[in-house]
């Protein structure tokens, strides 16, 4: 009998941020397998680290962190083999997905290599986006607002038509575009209804009005939240000082 492959959302960043279901899955599995850069550590690995045994296998899913495409497929190719090895031989693997596996999250790709061939369970995640509300303050949206949620690298009209038609906007993968989306905003008109948000829930995030940012980048974990729709949760709204803050 085959083992099954759990895809677990481990949240944003704090251990406690986990679900109880996650964590025992997590602590059931024999093998885990888990994202990782190929210049440093598994972020998703160190938010679950005091919850991994000795005993566990461990399966790194290295992509280079590049600016030119690099071909993941082909590490995706060979990770699923490798997992598939493992559910063969009956034993059950839990991938770690930063925030949630099926929001943005890399094991929608292995969930395509093995799903037709083995048991998988999906357990959701606290997301950044829904983490970063949390520590704004403020609630992403109401009623008929449009949320609209938008990555970073789209080109500038696109991103410009987006901020436009949305009532709730969360920029996402901002990293080295983000002095390019800051002026888009600016040019957008809605500088003074943004907050920007820096590695949310950990020990050093940051929570600030988007106008207050003076740096020219931001990391890869950072979002931007921006409100115009009908509620009136901007008016005389003060920004949570949270710089450094659990």
């Amino acid at each position: 009998m085959s083992g099954t492959l759990y895809g677990i959302g481990v949240g944003p960043g704090d251990p406690e941020l986990i679900t109880l279901k996650a964590h025992r899955i997590l602590q059931s599995c024999s093998v885990v397998a888990y994202p990782a850069p190929d210049d440093g550590d598994s972020f998703a690995r160190s938010i679950v680290a005091d919850y991994i045994s000795s005993e566990q296998k461990e399966i790194p899913i290295v992509i280079p962190m590049r600016v030119e495409r690099f071909p993941a497929a082909n590490v995706y190719d060979e990770k699923a083999s490798e997992i598939a090895v493992h559910l063969n031989a009956g034993e059950d693997v839990v991938v770690l997905c930063e925030g949630d596996p099926f929001f943005y999250g890399s094991f929608m790709y292995l969930f395509e290599r093995l799903s037709g061939d083995f048991k998988c369970e999906i357990v959701p995640g606290i997301s950044s986006l829904m983490a970063s509300a949390a520590a704004l303050q403020r609630p992403l949206a109401a009623r008929n607002d449009v949320l609209t949620i938008t990555p970073a690298p789209l080109p500038d009209e696109v991103l410009l038509e987006r901020f436009k038609s949305g009532d709730a906007i969360a920029i996402i993968k901002i990293g080295r575009h983000f002095a390019r989306v800051r002026k888009l905003i600016e040019e957008a008109g809605l500088m003074h209804r943004a907050g920007y948000l820096e590695r949310v829930s950990l020990g050093n995030q940051k929570v600030m009005p988007l106008s207050e940012v003076g740096e020219d980048k931001a990391p890869y974990f950072s979002m931007i939240l921006i409100y115009k729709g009908a509620e009136d949760w901007i008016k005389g709204l003060e920004m949570p000082n949270m710089e450094g803050k659990q």
